[in-house]
């Protein structure tokens, strides 16, 4: 007889997996569709800036990967082109960490496990019938594009640059962050406590991405040690070199019924939203999304689908109302600190210092970013 699902989840990334073990663990039949590993992909040297609601998440699915891959950031330093100063303190907010700074391999590598030993998720290798579909391939869905789904798109004049470095001092579990005219530049830390390894993302303009993505490592690493005003000393490039261009992009519609009429689909992650790296809110949004969604579903009377259409509108404005403030204040901040006018420069700079001493809304902003 054949398998019948409750859900079929196209996009086997973190988001994706992540769904389909939640579902699982409400008693929903999961198809999951992972394409297959291109056997000349790159080493991914990408980190991800987790929250403590994120962290939560995973660990209640048991994936939270081993402290060696997942740094806890005591401190976090913003600095800006002309003295302004941004400092959190994990002390001074009475929690463990602002955030974690995740290895993205070895949290890929915790979720394909455990879906491996989930018996009601069953790894696929084309889309199945079900009464809802999740889309869940990232800003470049091809899925989202099948089913006429308008993604607006707003990009900005800058590629994110991505590599990782072995610095000559340990880190501290000081995630640092340089706002300058060649961009934006942060170091967030990796390998645990006494680690002397950083993931970098530099946003820049294209021209100089494409400049320092093809330079010599040693030219590189100098340039990263001039623009980090050697905070972690005398560098070295430990791994290879990626870029992507940037933007800002939502989905007009974020659930709606399929064009063959045989069930519902529903937006999480990227192919829903992109927000700017600056902040880190990327996968934090991502993984709110699919723990909305599925504890909407399993909250559903028993007589309602997976795909009822009013379930799945009560998540889109849940996670549009949710999205709406950080999308605002990332697009804001890089447009801010992307404009070269003298004028621009001062009043971000002091923008920085006054916040730095704003006392109640520093401590709500922290708290907010670390999804508490």
């Amino acid at each position: 007889m054949a398998q019948t699902f409750d859900v079929c989840i196209r996009g086997a990334g973190i988001v994706g997996r992540t769904l389909a073990l939640l579902l699982a663990r409400e008693r929903l039949r999961v198809a999951l569709v992972a394409s297959p590993q291109a056997a000349d992909v790159p080493r991914d040297v990408r980190a991800y800036a987790l929250n403590t609601g994120s962290k939560q998440l995973l660990e209640s699915l048991r994936v939270w990967p081993d402290p060696d891959h997942a740094t806890a950031l005591r401190h976090m330093e913003v600095f800006g082109d002309e003295g302004g100063c941004v400092h959190f303190d994990a002390g001074a907010q009475a929690v463990e960490a602002l955030g974690w700074i995740v290895d993205v391999p070895a949290l890929e590598n915790r979720l394909s496990e455990a879906v491996r030993y989930q018996p009601l998720v069953e790894v696929v290798a084309s889309p199945v019938d079900a009464p809802l579909t999740a889309i869940c391939e990232g800003r470049a869905s091809s899925t989202r594009s099948e089913f006429g789904v308008e993604f607006d798109t707003t990009p900005y004049p800058q590629h994110a640059l991505a590599t990782r470095l072995t610095c000559e001092h340990p880190h501290g579990q000081v995630a640092r962050q340089w706002f300058s005219a060649d961009g934006i530049l942060a170091f967030l830390p990796l390998d645990g406590p006494e680690g002397r390894s950083v993931a970098v993302v530099w946003s820049t303009v294209p021209e100089q991405a494409q400049q320092w993505k093809e330079a010599e490592p040693e030219a590189f690493a100098s340039k990263l040690q001039e623009l980090s005003h050697y905070a972690l000393g005398t560098l070295a490039l430990q791994g290879p070199r990626l870029s992507w261009p940037l933007q800002q992009a939502v989905a007009q519609r974020w659930c709606g019924q399929r064009p063959d009429g045989s069930g519902h689909w529903v937006l999480a992650g990227d192919a829903a939203h992109n927000v700017h790296p600056l902040a880190g809110q990327g996968l934090n949004l991502g993984l709110a999304d699919v723990q909305a969604l599925a504890r909407i579903l399993q909250a559903r009377d028993s007589w309602r689908s997976t795909g009822d259409v009013k379930l799945l509108r009560q998540y889109e404005r849940e996670r549009k109302a949710g999205l709406a403030p950080m999308g605002l204040a990332m697009d804001g901040l890089q447009q801010l600190f992307s404009r070269p006018e003298a004028p621009l420069q001062a009043l971000r700079n002091w923008g920085m210092l006054a916040f730095e001493r704003s006392g109640p809304l520093k401590d709500w902003m922290a708290r907010q970013a670390m999804g508490l």
